[in-house]
Parts: C-alpha cells; structure tokens; sequence
C-alpha cells in the first residue's frame, strides 16, 4: 500500500506528490507515448482521487502531463488488457464486451466520473496536445488551463469509431449541441484560443507561464473553505441533470450541511470581526 492508503499499480507513469499547503500534483508520465493512458495508470488516478477525497490535507488537485508536448493522448491501444474469462465454445469477444470495458473499473467512463465526483477542485493544466480521452480527462475537471501551444482533438471520427469516456455528454454541457456536434463530426484541431472562445477552457496562458498560472489557481483554493467548495462542484455538475425543485433542494441540504462546518462558522466570525477568513478546510 501507498502512503496515502493505495496500492500503487504504476508509480513512475503517474507521479503524485501533495505538497505543503495541500495542493495535489498529479503528472501522467509517459512523455514517450504522449502520455496515452494504460488500464494500469486509469487505476492509479482513480486510486490517488479516492484516497485525495477521503484525505483532508488534500485542499485542491492538479493534473498535468509531463514534457511539453502532450497533455494525453488518449488511451493506449497497444497497452495489455485484462483478459476476461473465455467459455468453451463462446466467440472470443462476444457482444457486450467492449461496452463492459468501457464501463468497468479501469474503464473511461469511471475515470470520468472520478474526476467529476472528486469533493476537491481539479485543475487541469493542459500542456499540449489533448486528444481522443485525453481530451475528455482536461474537459471533466473543474477548470482548465491551457498552454498557448495546446490543442483539443476529438480524433475518434478519424479512427471511425464513437466517441467514448462521456465525450457527448462534456461536449455538450460545455459548448450546446450544435457545437459538440461539429467538433465530434469532422474531428479537428482546437488551437487553444479557438477552445477559449468556445467556452472548453477557463485561460490559455504562455506555455513557460502554465505551471505558475495553474499554481496560482490551486494556492487559491487550497486557501478557501474546501467542503464548501465541494459542494458548490456537486451542485453545478448536478444542475443540468435536474429540475429547479431538486437543484432548489439540494441547494438548501448543501447550505445546512456547510453552515455546521468549521470553515461555515469561521466565514461568519470573520465577516462580523472585520478580518479575512481562515479557513482549515473543514
């Protein structure tokens, strides 16, 4: 088991360290392969953003790729998978069996929902090229950075396969239907002023100024009521997903629950005592 309570599958393709003031840094680290992603490395992040929720020392992530030319690109076509138990008789990828990966423990979609459901904020700072998954990995987490020599590509039209690990369901929360369609249809390059304008990405900064720029942004929320924020992340991911009467009434459950937190009763102190908040993230 790790030190943060995981066992690590791939501790040199996916490096993790937390730093002093609780930020996260987590680096797919195949520079090599652009940093496509195996099964084994999908089972890594997903180990490090459980054990990052559960941890509250951890205050806010950030998931980047090392080198400077790839961010992801996408899965690893040429990585091992685990071999599903084969039945005599019984074709050897029977129907069923591609849709199962997907949905499966190492599987895109759950590491999509990983990032998604993490109570920590998740910065990507995207560094290069953000293909295929990769693309959708910076997409799904809460606010993007992106380097001036960056780019988004939707390429699973040109492989002539779907788009798979929730690219749908980002793409058109992001940029409406219309838009999502046109990206996912042709598959071209997004410069990343094009996905600035788009609405992809929150800032697209000079490539040598990325890491400090994403810096930034975690000192910041690692410096603020971290539950709160957490919270914020359920409701709006959730909000596209529900009526006003349950987005209403999740608002409300998750207002009680912060009002009872410390970081909730020191916000109040503060403001009433004329000083800036110190928040522990509790």
């Amino acid at each position: 088991m790790g030190a943060l309570g995981y066992r690590h599958r791939v501790p040199d393709e996916v490096l993790y360290r937390i730093e002093d003031n609780g930020v996260g840094w987590l680096v797919l680290n195949r520079p090599g392969s652009g940093n496509a992603l195996t099964p084994l490395q999908r089972g890594e992040i997903l180990d490090i953003l459980d054990a990052a929720g559960l941890d509250v020392g951890v205050r806010a992530i950030v998931l980047t790729g090392a080198g400077d030319r790839h961010f992801c690109t996408g899965g690893d076509l040429r990585a091992p998978r685990p071999e599903p138990p084969r039945r005599p008789g019984a074709p050897e990828q029977p129907v069923g069996t591609v849709m199962r990966a997907l949905e499966s423990n190492l599987g895109a979609q759950r590491l999509i929902t990983a990032v998604q459901d993490c109570p920590k904020p998740v910065i990507a700072a995207v560094n290069g090229t953000a293909a295929g998954l990769g693309a959708h990995l910076a997409l799904a987490c809460d606010l993007v950075i992106a380097s001036d020599t960056a780019r988004f590509i939707e390429l699973f039209v040109r492989r002539g396969i779907i788009a798979d690990g929730g690219g749908a369901y980002l793409l058109t929360r992001l940029v409406g239907p219309q838009k999502a369609k046109e990206l996912m249809f042709f598959g071209d390059d997004v410069p990343a002023p094009d996905a600035l304008r788009m609405g992809l990405v929150n800032a697209v900064v000079p490539a040598a100024e990325l890491d400090a720029a994403a810096r930034a942004w975690a000192d910041r929320l690692a410096t603020g009521p971290t539950m709160a924020i957490g919270l914020m992340k359920r409701l709006v991911n959730a909000a596209l997903d529900s009526d006003r009467g349950e987005a209403f009434r999740a608002e409300a459950l998750a207002v009680e629950v912060v009002v009872q937190t410390a970081d909730g009763q020191e916000g109040v102190q503060s403001f009433v005592e004329r000083r800036p908040a110190e928040f522990r993230g509790w």
